[in-house]
């Protein structure tokens, strides 16, 4: 064996490079393999919201502690990413759609996250770039957006500057039990590592590393369609969404809009994905649909990328349910860039505590067959 490590980590997207800081910062060894780019995937070229609005409510405690992570990325990694608490509007079509609201509001408060409910006098007045078609909304100040970009690779500038070793472009052949823990070998030829604990956080292929100790859930993939415009002059404030999640809509701080709808194609194996102009047009017309303003907006280019998706649509989070000292995070399912920082704390906090103090007891792997209880 080359070394050995308290950690290894299978995958250098968000995740995994936050785990690599979290855990080095209590003291680990930590080494983190990325068969790409850190950042390369999923948590490089999605949409960039930041909200804990509109999430599950297995998600709502470690979307709140990630808040608090998002809110003081300078201090810790020492940029903030273009992160801006510009705020999330959840618009309602409908009345039914406005009493969901209201009742997730609710579920909010228990959290400690505050949303206001608004009629839709208050959208015109505070928002009047709307169009005049929605019931209402929530508003949560708190909520608002970063440059995917850069997040994941600075996380792993911050990781290796206290010592953690990041093996980029390295693709693992093998990774297995030893007595010790376990034994990585990547495909390169380079020697082995010897490690106590293993993480995976390997994404879309985060079911493939799983696989390989038996943990065997299903995971598919995604491919969220996104486009940018031209940059524009000041005109959308919050991060837009809208029940039903048919369109999603952000204006960056140098002007160009974002927005999402619809998916693109994917393949996991081959490491491609592309939008699709159907899609694209689709998009645009819903955009243009929720804020009239960017129908003479000059449409830049359209983007997807690899994410994984669970049955339903929840992540795995946890330690195994089968082997000792192995530790899952993946199947985001187009919602984890948000949750990444935190995602890093608590995974750090399980391996090396044994404990969290973070509840993630939704999203253990065993809800899945093989691992479910069946019902009485």
């Amino acid at each position: 064996m080359s070394a050995t490590f308290d950690i290894a980590i299978i995958g250098g997207g968000l995740a995994g490079c936050s785990t690599a800081l979290h855990a080095r910062l209590k003291g680990a060894s930590v080494i983190l393999f990325e068969r790409g780019r850190c950042g390369g995937q999923a948590s490089g070229v999605n949409y960039g919201g930041v909200r804990q609005q509109g999430r599950h409510p297995a998600e709502l405690s470690l979307s709140r502690r990630s808040r608090t992570i998002w809110g003081s990325l300078q201090q810790l990694i020492g940029t903030d990413c273009e992160f801006a608490a510009t705020g999330h509007l959840k618009l309602a079509r409908t009345d039914v759609d406005m009493e969901d609201l209201i009742a997730h509001q609710a579920l909010l408060g228990e959290h400690g996250i505050h949303a206001d409910i608004l009629e839709a006098r208050d959208l015109t007045r505070r928002f009047p770039y709307l169009s005049g078609r929605y019931a209402g909304g929530s508003y949560c100040g708190e909520d608002g957006q970063a440059n995917p970009r850069l997040v994941a690779p600075a996380f792993a500038k911050a990781a290796r500057a206290l010592g953690v070793v990041i093996r980029e472009n390295c693709k693992i052949a093998v990774a297995e039990r030893a007595e010790s823990g376990f034994v990585i070998r990547p495909a390169d030829g380079s020697p082995a590592i010897s490690v106590r604990r293993l993480i995976n956080t390997a994404g879309a292929w985060g079911a493939e590393v799983a696989a390989m100790f038996g943990d065997l859930v299903k995971e598919t993939v995604m491919a969220p369609n996104m486009c940018v415009t031209e940059p524009i002059p000041p005109l959308i404030g919050p991060n837009l969404g809208i029940c039903g999640g048919s369109i999603y809509i952000r204006q960056a701080a140098h002007g160009s809009v974002i927005f999402g709808a619809g998916l693109g194609v994917a393949d996991a194996q081959a490491l491609r994905a592309r939008p699709l102009a159907e899609v694209t047009l689709e998009a645009a017309a819903a955009a243009v649909e929720m804020v009239p303003h960017l129908r003479n907006v000059l449409l830049l280019r359209s983007w997807t990328g690899i994410e994984g998706r669970m049955p339903d649509g929840l992540p795995v989070l946890g330690a195994s349910p089968t082997v000792e000292g192995l530790f899952h995070a993946f199947g985001f399912s187009g919602h984890g860039f948000q949750l990444g920082p935190a995602v890093g704390a608590v995974l750090a906090e399980l391996s090396l505590d044994g404990d969290t103090r973070t509840s993630i007891s939704g999203l253990a792997m065993d809800r899945f067959a093989p691992f479910a209880v069946p019902a009485p």
